[in-house]
């Protein structure tokens, strides 16, 4: 029987870049969701999602918003948040909303915080 803990996993960084040019928010949206999908049918382990606050191109200003949306919408692929950037949210509410989050994913969430700009 192979040991668990030798397993070689896979994941991506979702960056939250979008081409204002070629694509609208809402569709390079559902492209990053179908993306995360597509990696949790084919058995990749997880999925980091940036924030970024710079307007048109970067457009997940909150990934425990996405991450809790596209936690509805896949299985076992655990998703991470890389990172919320504490200086611009009360760190308080950053907890209550991961626990909150991670209890509806049934434990699939990870949590990574930085300093920001």
């Amino acid at each position: 029987m192979p040991n668990p803990v030798n397993k070689l996993r896979f994941g991506i960084f979702v960056p939250p870049f979008n081409s204002p040019s070629t694509q609208n928010p809402t569709t390079s949206l559902q492209r990053n969701i179908e993306t995360i999908q597509l990696m949790d049918r084919l058995g990749y382990d997880e999925a980091w999602i940036g924030e970024h606050h710079s307007a048109g191109t970067e457009i997940i200003a909150d990934p425990l918003t996405f991450i809790a949306h596209v936690g509805a919408v896949t299985r076992s692929i655990r998703l991470g948040t890389g990172v919320v950037s504490l200086p611009y949210h009360n760190p308080l509410w950053v907890a209550d909303r991961a626990i909150l989050v991670d209890h509806l994913l049934r434990g699939r969430l990870m949590l990574g915080v930085g300093p920001g700009s």
